[in-house]
């Protein structure tokens, strides 16, 4: 085994031998082996007539465009086949011809160019992300041509394009020249299209750096994205995380390119390095972007890397027109920054790993203002790291996570009433602070100022004043000093520069009608010497009259002599106009209940005169008539219903039950017309129906819009024959026998809901000892109950067998389960 075998010499059987032209390379550059650079697409229009002069122009163009891009690559090559002749001439201890003769025998025997040897020679030196990243692929290929069988081919130059890539981009004197490399060796063999390199501002605004794919157009317009601006870019930026979407038309987030690939897919990453957030490299796809294998994905992440190597390095550009470096200040000059602070502040620095990642931040200063927040001195702090001096900063109050954001992404930090964790022999101390975490070119300034107990309840007092309209006062009886507070001024409508009042004057700025209030105020408290209050109206000179309740109390010396006097006012306008207007509500309610409790008195009365709740039987012909009326429970709930039974001069018999809608003066009022009008009426002799039709031309139009229902009939004793007609009421009930049924409906609506109605008629046969009841829906309505149950009810209570009509009205009115506090009527007719 030669020594250079420990470097990495490629064996030949590895399964991966290939020519220099073969699958997934383009033909060789002398010398070097170099892959042609992948070509993107050529516009599928209509190619120009090389015959024409246009046509032989545009081709002398493209040829030449193809010779400065191979060009390059075979540049990009050299310098790396030129970097691993140097590791050969350090592992074996030759010259340059002799390495550059090692490695060509090497790339023959293992018949693979001597770009690719080259490239595997440095990653097993390297040994870095590249080289990790390139041996996975390898790996996995092997492993899928393995199991695919010898014919199978994959794609082994993923190492040879991210040394291509990463070689391009150390010599590139700027992020353009980054963008347009990335996308020609790395990019474009993945699918991608086009490629952005976006720098990140302190105030955590995206830059354009660098771009390639995209037309000139467009970076133009994306050149500058402001802070707070949402995009692809940014939502990386923030999330300091690779954010992928599958189709920009599945979000709608704007970001460079998007009207031109509008189905594409992105993925953004964030550039960083050592924890700080350099930029963001954002990858354009044509088409929508699968899933791709982790592989590919720590692929895009090395060269994220290399964008963030470059952004660190090298200065913002765009386009051909590069924008000044912003001056990175100093950490001395931070550290001056921090001492003429008058809060508490740590400069932090951060603090790096073997691996070259954050790992924590040195307390490089603390200022002279600093206080722990477990009591320790400065010399305890400074110097040593975050976490260790504060471990508990990683606890709830995510403290460390805060400061670790800002260094990365630059975005200032600020929280108040935050809680800050020291831990002091293993005791954890805890303080409430205000923290301000921004970040100064490599450093971080952090600032907190521990809350005060006494200013805090201070200022808790100065709010409850201001929201409670009190001002304070105290005045010294011996020097005649008084002290008012800022609210007291405002109170009474004074400059805090105006001279205070004396309790003494209080009187010439009140209302003269309570001069013997405050007379009283000031006796109790200057001669009696004791506390004492008063209410009284102050005018002010803005003319303004406020209501105002003051309150004082006497202070003593050591010798019992009244010393001071203090105490507070406060301004009761807003109560004091509160107390009248509940004053005057009262006495309006107190007045409408009064009117209310007339007018049911009167209702209930006239209900009464009409219609008692008792009625003696009624003299007919061939018939026994008894009635029962049931009033409300609440008077405030007198209602409308109404019946009548009369023997007519034809010596029918008139029987009608009805319901006025609504209660109080105007149902009653409505019940007396139309039982009135029904009478009268019935004397012309018409049938049921012909009068419900009259009663409802009465309910029309000679009332105040009245709606009723009503059962009307005429009962003829010589054929014991009952017409009967309905408006919109419930029907009369049969017992005949043990069997109690329900008459079947005829049509008519209720009264008063149109002008003209027309109602139908029934006849029915009367057999002696028939019972027929009539009702209102007092008797049968229940609130969670449907009607149709509720009158199965009042079948199975009227078939039930009964001495006499009396005690069957009574029965139905005992066991009625109406729940509504409705008044009820009831008649009940039984044939001889």
């Amino acid at each position: 085994m030669s020594p250079f075998e420990h470097v990495g010499t490629p064996s030949g059987d590895d399964g991966s031998p290939t020519s220099e032209d073969g699958p997934g390379r383009g033909p060789s550059v002398p010398g070097g082996g170099l892959p042609a650079p992948a070509r993107r697409p050529a516009p599928t229009g209509a190619r120009p007539d090389r015959t024409s002069t246009v046509g032989r122009l545009a081709a002398t163009v493209e040829r030449l465009r193809s010779e400065v891009q191979a060009a390059h690559a075979a540049a990009d090559g050299r310098a790396l086949i030129e970097l691993a002749k140097g590791i050969m001439v350090e592992r074996l201890r030759c010259g340059p011809a002799q390495a550059t003769r090692q490695l060509a025998e090497l790339a023959e025997k293992a018949a693979v160019s001597q770009l690719e040897l080259a490239v595997d020679i440095i990653n097993q030196a390297a040994r870095d992300r590249v080289a990790e990243i390139a041996g996975d692929f390898l790996r996995r290929t092997r492993t899928e041509r393995a199991g695919a069988g010898p014919d199978a081919e994959a794609d082994t130059t993923v190492g040879v394009r991210l040394r291509t890539a990463e070689s391009a981009a150390l010599a590139a004197g700027d992020a353009q020249a980054v963008a347009d490399s990335l996308l020609q060796h790395a990019l474009t063999p993945l699918g991608a299209t086009a490629v952005a390199v976006w720098t990140a501002g302190s105030d955590t605004s995206l830059t354009l750096a660098g771009h390639a794919g995209f037309p000139a157009d467009e970076a133009v317009r994306w050149r500058y994205i402001p802070p707070g601006v949402v995009t692809v870019a940014r939502q990386a930026l923030a999330e300091r995380d690779t954010v992928r979407f599958a189709s920009l038309s599945e979000t709608g987030i704007p970001t460079i390119g998007r009207t031109h690939h509008p189905h594409g897919g992105r993925v953004a990453l964030p550039a960083g390095t050592g924890g700080r957030i350099h930029g963001v490299l954002e990858i354009c796809w044509n088409q929508p972007l699968p899933p791709q294998p982790p592989v590919i994905m720590r692929q895009i992440e090395a060269l994220a890397e290399l964008c963030a190597h470059t952004l660190e390095t090298t200065p913002t550009s765009y386009g051909h027109n590069p924008t000044p470096a912003h001056r990175v200040p100093a950490v001395a000059e931070l550290v001056d920054l921090a001492d003429g602070l008058y809060d508490p502040a740590l400069v932090l620095t951060p603090h790096l790993g073997p691996d070259g990642e954050l790992t924590d931040f040195r307390i490089h200063h603390v200022n002279g203002r600093f206080m722990d927040p477990a009591g320790r001195p400065r010399s305890s702090v400074n110097g040593a790291l975050l976490l260790e001096a504060y471990p508990m900063a990683a606890d709830e109050s995510e403290l460390f996570d805060k400061v670790q954001r800002v260094y990365a992404t630059g975005e200032p930090f600020r929280a108040q009433r935050m809680t800050l964790t020291a831990l002091v022999d293993q005791v954890p101390l805890a303080a409430v602070a205000d923290i301000s975490v921004s970040r100064h070119g490599d450093s971080v300034l952090l600032i907190w100022r521990i809350e005060d107990e006494t200013a805090r309840l201070a200022s808790l007092l100065q709010h409850a004043q201001r929201l409670g309209r009190i001002g304070g006062f105290e005045e010294n009886l011996l020097t005649d000093e008084i002290t008012w507070n800022g609210q007291l001024f405002a109170l009474y409508g004074r400059p805090p520069t105006d001279t205070p009042v004396s309790l003494r004057d209080l009187a010439a700025h009140a209302h003269p009608d309570d001069g013997i209030a405050i007379g009283r105020f000031l006796r109790a408290v200057l001669h009696h010497q004791r506390s004492a209050s008063a209410a009284f109206r102050l005018r002010r000179p803005d003319g303004v009259t406020r209501h105002i309740r003051v309150i004082a109390e006497p202070v003593h010396d050591a010798d019992g002599r009244l010393l001071t006097v203090r105490g507070a006012y406060q301004d009761i306008s807003a109560q004091h106009w509160t107390e009248v207007a509940l004053a005057a509500t009262r006495d309006q309610l107190a007045h409408t209940e009064q009117e209310s409790a007339e007018r049911n008195r009167l209702a209930l009365q006239l209900q009464q005169a009409i219609m008692p709740p008792t009625r003696g039987p009624v003299a007919a012909p061939g018939l026994q008539i008894a009635v029962r009326y049931r009033p409300a429970e609440t008077e405030s709930l007198v209602g409308g219903d109404w019946y009548d039974a009369v023997v007519l001069p034809s010596r029918r018999v008139l029987l009608c039950v009805g319901d006025i809608a609504g209660h109080g003066i105007e149902a009653a009022t409505g019940m007396v017309v139309l039982r009135n009008a029904l009478r009268g009426l019935a004397i012309t002799g018409a049938g049921p129906a012909q009068l419900l039709s009259w009663l409802n031309i009465v309910a029309h139009h000679l009332t105040d819009q009245v709606t009723a229902t009503a059962v009307c009939g005429l009962y003829d004793p010589g054929t014991r024959i009952l017409r009967w007609a309905r408006a919109g009421h419930l029907p009369p009930v049969l017992v005949r026998g043990r069997e109690a049924t329900r008459l079947p409906l005829v049509g008519g609506m209720l009264l008063g809901a149109v002008a003209q109605a027309t109602y139908e008629e029934a006849e029915l046969q009367l057999e002696a000892d028939d019972t027929l009841l009539m009702y209102t829906d007092g008797l049968v309505e229940r609130r969670d109950t449907a009607i149709h149950d509720s009158l199965a009810q009042l079948l199975a209570t009227a078939q039930s067998p009964a001495p006499t009509l009396e005690h069957r009205l009574d029965q139905l009115l005992t066991h009625s389960k109406s729940d509504t506090d409705d008044d009820t009527c009831l008649v009940g007719i039984e044939v001889a």
